[in-house]
């Protein structure tokens, strides 16, 4: 991991542990800029570390550090120094203990749910903001953007909004309008744009390279790598929820496929670096995708590496990226370690959110309907060992998508305001 290129001025690795940016496909090393593509082969670039840096991370220092992200600094490739981070300090959310769905489905070893609808956005994507917009700070951007399905864009607003910095983020004009209004109400730009995530998201590709936005980070683009980083944070703090433990397997929900990967990459160092031991017979990683935008499972069945895009349809609309980035690297994790991919059309992720809600109190948006309904189809179909200690991801908030489950609940009375209307009503039994 270790590696002599030299660094940006603005990343600091006296402090980081990071040494570089790799390639994932062959390999080529670059110094840590604002550079997300490989200049040799076009494969996507990650941050890579120096291992003896990372092996001086003990338990004890990082039980010490801040009830947020920053406990985990120093297996991060930026904000070591707490005055330099452009964040809104997210991190440790519960670790919901979920007996009664899993007794529902028929499980028998512990289930829990990581909720991080308890974020200050309410997504997993203030993590991978704040350490984006760290990254991007210590490079020099003076202005903040992103291509989002919403979360995302929620996130980039709130952040730029406590920093004082500008933003412009990029939306598809069908988005929900919980999710619109909770980007727009912190005063930055936002453009909603006639087409699909993939065509947001190419118009930012575009827009990054002109002279316009030369000063403007975008964290899913230009300083992509080091906002991937982000989302390992999620696999750091429920092996040490969970007492310095991995789970046997985690249900994760896929748009790009890059939250699973980078959950299975945290696992992996916290292994590497001696602070877990790995769980006997190693971890399984599933996958969990929209029936409406579900490129990467269609691969993983048809035993392919053959990702084919596809314009997403289906209410799952924060999973909908129909040319999934880190696809490939999703599906590598999955078969390495065991696990396997199943899709949810819209009447099950529906469902999905109302199991959920009504066993353990955790109401998700429509990304976490996904991945409930999944787990019943892993259960049912043998796929998932029900006697195994599982974990299951809800990244947002099920404010935000009201409309998914609007129509199926309300009142199961109405009554006049009297006592004798109650009793009529059968409430008083």
């Amino acid at each position: 991991m270790t590696s002599t290129l030299p660094a940006a001025p603005g990343i600091d690795t006296t402090r980081s542990p990071a040494r570089a940016l790799v390639c994932r496909a062959c390999s080529a090393r670059y110094p840590l800029a604002a550079q997300h593509a490989c200049y040799e082969c076009f494969g996507p670039l990650e941050v890579d570390y120096d291992t003896a840096a990372l092996a001086t991370v003990t338990r004890e220092r990082i039980e010490a550090g801040p009830n947020s992200i920053w406990r985990y600094a120093d297996l991060l490739p930026a904000g070591q120094d707490p005055d330099t981070r452009v964040t809104l300090d997210p991190g440790l959310t519960p670790l919901v203990s979920a007996p009664h769905l899993a007794a529902e489905l028929g499980l028998t070893g512990p289930l829990w749910v990581k909720d991080d609808s308890a974020n200050p956005t309410h997504s997993f994507k203030d993590r991978v903001v704040s350490v984006a917009l760290t990254a991007a700070r210590a490079l020099g951007f003076t202005r903040y953007a992103c291509a989002s399905t919403g979360n995302l864009a929620n996130s980039v607003a709130a952040h730029a909004a406590r920093a004082g910095v500008p933003s412009v983020v990029f939306i598809p004009g069908d988005l929900e309008q919980g999710k619109v209004v909770t980007t727009a109400v912190y005063g930055g730009d936002l453009v909603a744009v006639d087409g699909s995530y993939d065509d947001v998201n190419r118009l930012c590709g575009e827009l990054v390279e002109t002279d316009d936005f030369e000063d403007t980070a975008f964290v899913n683009v230009n300083v992509r790598p080091y906002y991937a980083e982000g989302s390992k944070t999620l696999g750091y703090e429920v092996a040490e929820q969970l007492g310095w433990r991995i789970p046997a397997q985690v249900v994760i929900p896929m748009a790009s496929g890059e939250l699973l990967t980078k959950i299975d990459k945290a696992f992996t160092e916290l292994v590497e670096i001696g602070l877990v031991e790995a769980p006997a017979g190693g971890w399984r990683v599933f996958g969990a995708q929209s029936a409406g935008c579900n490129p990467i499972a269609t691969a993983l069945h048809a035993d392919s590496d053959t990702i084919v895009p596809v314009k997403p349809t289906g209410i799952a609309k924060s999973l909908n990226i129909g040319d999934p980035a880190a696809g490939l690297y999703a599906l590598e994790a999955v078969r390495r370690t065991g696990g396997w991919m199943e899709y949810a059309d819209d009447d099950e992720i529906r469902a999905g959110i109302r199991l959920l809600a009504r066993t353990t109190g955790v109401f998700a948006e429509t990304a976490g309907g996904v991945t409930v309904a999944v787990l019943r189809k892993l259960v049912e179909s043998g796929r998932l060992d029900p006697t195994a200690e599982t974990v299951v991801f809800n990244t947002g908030e099920g404010l935000k998508t009201l409309d998914a489950v609007a129509a199926q609940v309300g009142p199961t009375h109405r009554i006049k305001p009297s006592l004798r209307a109650a009793r009529d009503a059968d409430l008083l039994t």
